[in-house]
């Protein structure tokens, strides 16, 4: 074991701990899987990153670093917060990217491309896969959610890595009033083979402009953790960029089903779906986490190409080593 340099960012979110916590080992070289499993599951948060030199196949290609992403339960291929985090650290911890204003990291399920060139970090999001659900499977989905069949206007199978299943519904006080059965959702989800479901409602005319606290309780010790006190909870976003998407997901995190402050990967496949289908602007920012008292903002663009961008500010919280 030894000393290596480490950090705790608190990802979509220019405010700390009203965001999506993320461990990131700054030099994860010599560890194998299994160390890297064990720390995860010793972190306790919903994501922790190694990050790594890239594969020379991969730095050939442009690829500036390589980042491995676990959950206290498994490995994943690829991740929205952990992107921007680690990107986040390793620029803060004097990474310097092959081409200005372009960081390129490799993961399980190729390169990521961050952009740099605005102000705001924005990850590509990766090629998605998505299919129609059964019926029998959203009325599953639903009944463990507690969400009326009647308020779902559209469902979908989403992968960009990680398996999600998404629902579009049409009323912001019905998603943020969701109280799922834990052990019903955990079934229906591992049995659907899916790694998550997502909730989403578009607001056109009736942005959300602050936290809901007290909605539902804290799911976990990590929301109960990271949750905003009462002086931050009143906290709302610049006025020129409130959320007219809300989004709440729940995960199977390995242990029990959980409610995910901010996701990444799930709000990059989510807008790939609804922008192409019509159902989301090309620019837009979601809220999530409002239920779990932290205030996550993500900033979607597509460009000309059709390309759909994530992008969210980061914070460090800790910085510092850890003995691995």
């Amino acid at each position: 074991m030894q000393q290596r340099p480490f950090k705790q960012v608190d990802v979509f979110t220019d405010q700390a701990y009203l965001g999506n916590p993320l461990a990131v080992v700054l030099d994860g070289s010599g560890l194998c899987t299994e160390d890297m499993q064990h720390f995860a599951r010793w972190t306790n948060l919903s994501e922790t990153a190694f990050l790594l030199p890239p594969t020379p196949e991969a730095a050939a290609q442009g690829a500036d670093y390589q980042v491995r992403i676990f959950t206290p339960g498994y490995e994943m291929p690829f991740a929205g917060h952990p992107t921007l985090g680690s990107c986040h650290a390793w620029l803060e911890h004097g990474g310097v990217p092959q081409k200005p204003g372009l960081v390129v990291q490799q993961c399980k399920v190729g390169l990521v491309h961050i952009n740099q060139s605005s102000g705001r970090p924005a990850f590509a999001a990766p090629p998605l896969r998505r299919s129609d659900a059964a019926l029998e499977l959203v009325a599953a989905l639903a009944d463990a959610l507690g969400l009326p069949r009647t308020n779902i206007v559209a469902s979908q199978h989403l992968n960009n890595g990680p398996t999600h299943f998404g629902l579009l519904i049409n009323d912001h006080g019905v998603l943020l009033g969701l109280k799922p059965d834990a052990a019903t959702l955990n079934t229906v989800i591992r049995a659907a083979g899916i790694s998550g479901v997502g909730v989403a409602t578009v607001q056109a005319d009736a942005p959300a402009t602050g936290l809901v606290p007290g909605l539902i309780g804290r799911s976990n010790r990590e929301a109960r953790a990271f949750s905003s006190s009462g002086s931050t909870a009143s906290r709302i976003a610049d006025t020129t960029e409130q959320p007219t998407v809300e989004v709440r997901f729940f995960f199977d995190h390995g242990k029990a089903i959980g409610e995910d402050p901010v996701t990444g990967s799930f709000n990059a496949s989510l807008a790939q779906w609804l922008i192409a289908e019509g159902h989301a602007p090309q620019q837009y920012t979601a809220a999530q986490g409002t239920c779990l008292g932290v205030q996550g903002r993500l900033h979607i663009r597509q460009d000309g190409s059709g390309q759909v961008w994530v992008g969210g500010d980061a914070v460090t919280c800790i910085n510092g080593s850890v003995l691995l």
